[in-house]
């Protein structure tokens, strides 16, 4: 798994190298591998790194004295250096001399250099940038490296409250911070320098594309469709049609042994899914060994009685889209169920359920749900968020928004309707589920090539397999 440490874990962690090693070596390691990467940065981008240009923008905290000492060792690399600085009186002195001594200069504006580098703000940081700075990260046209985290993003949380600092690439020194997964699309491409730290266990974590592919249930020499997992999907209504084609189109894709399907718009479903099961009732569905019921079934009181009647099982129930909002009008329907439930909210119906917006702390409110109701959360995003009522929290960085899509939530919940039935417990499902739908969304939208374009769920769809593929390949890879 991925780690990310809260800056307390990292300054604990930073504290006895900091009393037994001498002055400024911590900050010199770093400022050594920020060196390393923003001359990689500039090899890449322009061909050399001799007779580049870069500007430090440097802030008063240690972040500052990181760019002015890495900005010392480009120097001497032939690189021209030009620092500006927030707060002359309290910039990094040694950082700053050092810099001066290998022929920088300070000057009062960005200029035109190849690249930039943000240490404005450090992980002790709160708040957006002031508006000197704001004014300063306007002007500039060059592509920014952060050091440790873009500045006037929330190192914990992620959070932006203002403006704030987008980089292209981030530097991270010692351990990943919550930021470089949480506000992925801030951060850019995330390079991690190793500097000795001895790290706790942590709160927050993700799994690699290799765990979930090795993770993915595949069909052994003697296994049938019942062993693999049956999962049953209660959605659709006649207005909502498409809602049960990709939600039991998401479960086949996943490699479901079976999906069975309750409803009242089973003709469409099987002209799309001939392998798909259909009951005439809820009672008449046979034998399921997960559940996934709300996209697409109403908010009526058909909908609550279907809600009401999956949630009596004694089963892994996954509940999403209006059975959410039946669950927001009436929460003691899931409230002490003894069987695994995971919720699946958008930011908005995650209001709805706890009269509370996420957005300041995605990580601290769905395990605040999660711990009061006794059920899994994940709360869809950029960064989808997973909790369980044990406190565990896992996220999925899809690097991208393709997935930002009508019905690519129903296809989700597909995905992770057929993991759950397999007898994997939820959280990990919900995360696998995650990483397969985001990959499967990045895959149809061609996201990261020079050709990306806007997809529909039924693309995102069609990818599924293709994403569950290629995360098995780098199972065996060790990606």
């Amino acid at each position: 798994m991925r780690e990310f440490h809260t800056v307390d874990q990292v300054r604990a962690a930073e504290a006895p190298l900091l009393a037994a090693l001498p002055e400024g070596t911590l900050m010199r390691r770093a400022a050594h591998g920020l060196a390393g990467v923003v001359a990689a940065e500039l090899r890449s981008r322009t061909g050399g790194v001799a007779g580049r240009s870069v500007t430090l923008l440097v802030g008063s905290g240690d972040n500052g004295g990181d760019a002015l000492w890495a900005g010392a060792i480009l120097r001497k690399r032939g690189v021209a250096v030009t620092a500006v600085l927030l707060d002359p009186d309290r910039a990094h002195a040694a950082g700053l001399a050092a810099l001066r001594s290998t022929g920088g200069r300070v000057a009062d504006e960005v200029g035109d250099p190849d690249l930039v580098l943000d240490g404005i703000v450090g992980i002790s940081g709160r708040g957006p940038l002031r508006p000197a700075a704001a004014a300063l990260v306007a002007s500039v046209r060059a592509p920014i490296v952060a050091v440790d985290l873009p500045s006037g993003v929330d190192p914990n949380t992620g959070a932006v409250t203002g403006p704030v600092v987008t980089a292209a690439v981030t530097v991270a020194f010692g351990a990943l911070k919550p930021v470089h997964v949480l506000a992925g699309s801030r951060c850019g491409r995330v390079e991690l320098i190793n500097i000795g730290l001895d790290l706790p266990a942590a709160n927050l974590a993700a799994l690699t594309p290799a765990e979930v592919g090795e993770r993915w249930p595949l069909p052994g020499a003697v296994d049938d469709k019942y062993s693999q997992g049956v999962v049953g999907v209660v959605a659709g209504s006649a207005g909502y049609p498409g809602a049960a084609v990709l939600c039991c189109g998401g479960a086949v894709a996943a490699t479901s042994g079976m999906v069975r399907y309750v409803g009242p718009v089973a003709s469409q479903v099987l002209a799309h899914w001939p392998e798909v099961v259909a009951a005439d009732g809820f009672g008449s569905a046979g034998r399921v060994q997960a559940w996934v019921v709300g996209p697409g079934i109403g908010t009526d009181e058909d909908g609550r009685a279907l809600v009401q009647d999956v949630l009596a099982t004694d089963l892994p129930v996954l509940v999403d889209a209006d059975a959410l909002t039946v669950l927001a009008a009436d929460p003691a329907l899931v409230r002490g169920r003894s069987a695994p439930t995971l919720l699946t909210p958008h930011a908005g119906e995650f209001e709805r359920l706890t009269g509370v917006d996420p957005a300041d702390d995605r990580v601290a409110h769905t395990r605040d749900l999660a711990a009061r109701w006794g059920v899994t959360v994940l709360l869809k995003g950029r960064a989808t968020v997973i909790a369980g009522p044990d406190g565990v929290v896992l996220v999925n960085d899809a690097a991208g928004s393709a997935a930002a899509t009508a019905g690519s939530g129903d296809v989700l919940s597909g995905v992770i309707g057929a993991l759950l039935s397999t007898g994997l417990g939820v959280t990990t499902a919900a995360a696998m589920g995650a990483r397969a739908h985001s990959l499967a969304a990045a895959l149809a939208s061609g996201e990261g090539s020079e050709v990306a374009a806007p997809i529909s769920a039924v693309a995102l769809l069609s990818q599924v397999r293709a994403a569950v593929r290629v995360l098995r390949a780098q199972t065996v890879l060790g990606m």
